[in-house]
C-alpha cells in the first residue's frame, strides 16, 4: 500500500522556491506516478493545511561531466502546491 510519505519525497528548498512562499505557494519533489489528487491528500495529510491546487511539471535529465566521463542527473518530478487563504506551513 502506497502512503502518503511514498508520494512526497521532500520540500524543495531553492531561491525560487522561497521566494514563492508569500504567495502561499510551496515546491515538493514527488513520485513519478503520482497524480494531482494524490499530491493533494498526501500534502493535507501530512502538514494538516488544506490546499487550494496542485501544478505538477517532470524536471528532465541534464547531462553533467565528472572528469572525463558524461553521465546524467535523474528526472524528478515537481510539484506546486498553492495552500488556500489563511493556511501556511511552518518550515524550520
Amino acid at each position: 500500500m502506497i502512503t502518503c510519505y511514498d508520494i512526497i519525497k521532500t520540500m524543495v528548498r531553492t531561491e525560487k522556491g522561497t521566494m514563492i512562499e508569500p504567495q502561499r505557494k510551496y515546491l515538493f519533489q514527488v513520485a513519478r506516478t503520482a497524480n494531482k489528487i494524490e499530491i493533494k491528500k498526501a500534502v493535507e495529510e501530512i502538514y494538516k493545511v488544506k490546499v487550494q491546487s496542485v501544478n505538477t511539471s517532470i524536471v528532465r535529465a541534464k547531462q553533467k561531466r565528472v572528469r572525463q566521463e558524461l553521465g546524467k542527473t535523474t528526472p524528478w518530478k515537481k510539484a506546486v502546491v498553492t495552500l488556500k487563504e489563511g493556511q501556511k506551513i511552518e518550515v524550520t
